[in-house]
């Protein structure tokens, strides 16, 4: 069940800086993602939108600004790029879509019958009945994309991180899973996702945010999504240099969680 009311700021960016060996990734962003909003994060290869995720889930740390969620740790769920995922570990499709009651059971919390219901539930609503004990290694790219969306359905999180989450699947399997994150938005939990394609981001993403490491634009994809803001985006990404002079920001804490 969502708890944070819906409108209300579920992630807010405070002067966020982010920066790998003193080199911004982000370089201090502002704004605020609303509680039950549906949105992606477009830019540039290397224009920082993976990092933003990543830090929001809390696997980097801010090098100046805040990064303040409307929810705990426990309530996010974190879909990472398919190129980070271990395909050889040998776990059944049961068990991975199992996996995502892992914040509420615990390594030795029991699978009782309602929570053998909803994993069968998500399997049967990603359309992968019938490959329940197919070992995850086994599976195409669609397939196992399939199983982790039915691993975020168990989860049951208020802020739901995507990132791109539609890469080198097929048509039909994209299609369905965009269905699944309507049906998320429909239910006013907070989803984030980074894409690549404008044309599904114009048709299925209400709000936008396009980085090239600094903001560029956020807010309704129609206004964001101009040929202004997205060919500035192009000259600050050709502006980059990898080679200069180190960015000093404050140090930030840990991002703060705020009720």
């Amino acid at each position: 069940m969502v708890g944070q009311r819906w409108g209300e700021p579920m992630v807010k960016l405070e002067n966020l800086t982010v920066s790998y060996r003193q080199h911004p990734a982000l370089h201090h962003i502002s704004g605020q993602f609303a509680a039950g909003s549906l949105t992606a994060v477009i830019g540039p290869n290397g224009s920082g939108k993976s990092t933003l995720l990543k830090s929001m889930v809390g696997l980097l740390r801010p090098a100046g600004g805040q990064l303040r969620l409307g929810t705990t740790r426990q309530r996010i769920a974190y879909l990472a790029q398919t190129a980070e995922i271990d395909r050889s570990f040998p776990m059944p499709v049961r068990d991975c879509v199992l996996l995502g009651a892992w914040a509420s059971a615990g390594a030795w919390g029991g699978v009782t019958d309602a929570l053998q219901q909803r994993v069968d539930a998500a399997i049967h609503a990603v359309g992968l009945q019938g490959f329940e004990q197919r070992a995850v290694g086994s599976l195409s790219s669609g397939q196992l994309q399939r199983a982790l969306f039915a691993r975020l359905m168990v989860q049951d999180a208020e802020l739901i991180l995507l990132d791109e989450p539609f890469n080198a699947i097929d048509a039909r399997t994209t299609e369905n899973l965009i269905t699944l994150v309507q049906h998320w938005h429909a239910e006013q939990r907070t989803v984030i996702a980074v894409l690549h394609d404008d044309a599904q981001v114009r048709a299925h993403f209400p709000q936008t945010l396009l980085l090239a490491r600094e903001l560029v634009a956020w807010g309704a994809t129609a206004q964001v999504l101009t040929a202004t803001n997205l060919q500035r985006a192009r000259a600050l990404a050709e502006a980059w240099d990898d080679n200069a002079d180190i960015c000093h920001t404050d140090a930030s804490p840990v991002p703060r969680q705020v009720a």
